[in-house]
């Protein structure tokens, strides 16, 4: 009957959203890690309008009260020096829907703190940043009480992928992995070699129960480095990789997974083709993140990609 009643409540919020509800958050220091900064979508019942926040313009309402119960939450990590940005119109599309979605930037690797982006610290430090934001999410969130905490789902790219495999119960093997270093001089490349690597196991969270992964980075070289991965998992793989993926990881990845995945390869794709269409200004002053190949169109990728994602972490959040 509990299931019955939270299946009805999450149908009808689906029906009432209108729009993204958007607050931006900080969430204080503690004793696991520095203060984060965090936005946060959520269902709402007035119409949307455009938002500018930095180079984007997002659709939805700030600080609309959210609408619906016993809500399923979505958290979202970032690639290396990303944004809590990178991935707004996949937030939008599941707000839309009924979600509570939650993205941060993650300490000493975003666009505003590259202080640690090459050294190894960020990679122990990142899947912590998450487990923290869910904490938060459930516990002292002005939705907490919206918020149904059997009903989480993770997105993350490329070392935001890395992240969720970490949470899910990956240990990486950065001696071993298959992750180009671009440069020897690099501290994560002098770490790598001098084998300073972390032994002891990172954070996991039980809490999280589907994953949709875009291009991770792929830290995890054996089955044995992912055999304690369990939940439900969307892999995306673009045909060409970019910034340390390399295009034959991932299906090695999928292989190596105990569970198979729902495996997607898309086609004329680069890494940075996961990232949400870019402005025209940050498209000029980005052209690297922003500009595809000729003849793919990211705009009507990211239509079936958002539906895609959406229609995984309705089967599965439940």
């Amino acid at each position: 009957m509990r299931k019955l009643i939270s299946i009805a409540l999450f149908c009808l919020s689906t029906t009432i959203s209108q729009a993204a509800g958007i607050k931006l958050v900080n969430i204080p220091p503690d004793a696991n890690g520095p203060a984060l900064r965090a936005i946060v979508w959520t269902p709402c019942a007035a119409a949307a309008r455009e938002i500018p926040i930095g180079p984007y313009v997002l659709s939805g309402r700030r600080d609309c009260p959210t609408v619906g119960a016993r809500l399923p939450l979505i958290v979202i990590s970032h690639g290396h020096t990303g944004s809590f940005l990178n991935h707004h119109d996949i937030a939008e599309r599941l707000a839309d829907a009924g979600f509570v979605v939650a993205a941060i930037n993650h300490p000493g690797d975003s666009f505003s703190d590259k202080s640690r982006q090459a050294d190894i610290s960020v990679f122990v430090e990142r899947p912590t940043d998450i487990t923290r934001l869910i904490d938060y999410m459930l516990d002292r969130s002005p939705d907490a009480a919206k918020i149904d905490p059997e009903s989480i789902g993770f997105f993350g790219f490329s070392r935001g992928g890395y992240t969720g495999l970490v949470l899910a119960g990956g240990n990486p093997d950065f001696l071993d992995a298959n992750v180009p270093c671009p440069d020897p001089k690099l501290p994560i490349c002098q770490q790598i070699e001098r084998k300073e690597v972390p032994t002891g196991p990172l954070a996991h969270d039980a809490r999280i129960k589907a994953y949709v992964l875009a291009d991770p980075l792929d830290e995890f070289p054996t089955s044995a480095s992912l055999k304690d991965v369990k939940a439900p998992i969307q892999l995306w793989a673009s045909q060409f990789g970019g910034d340390g993926v390399l295009p034959e990881t991932m299906p090695a990845l999928a292989h190596a997974l105990p569970q198979s995945p729902e495996f997607h390869v898309v086609p004329g794709a680069a890494h940075f083709a996961f990232l949400a269409p870019c402005p025209k200004e940050l498209t000029k002053d980005a052209p690297a993140l922003c500009v595809d190949a000729k003849g793919f169109d990211r705009v009507a990728f990211h239509e079936q990609f958002d539906e895609k994602v959406l229609g995984f972490f309705r089967a599965k959040l439940h």
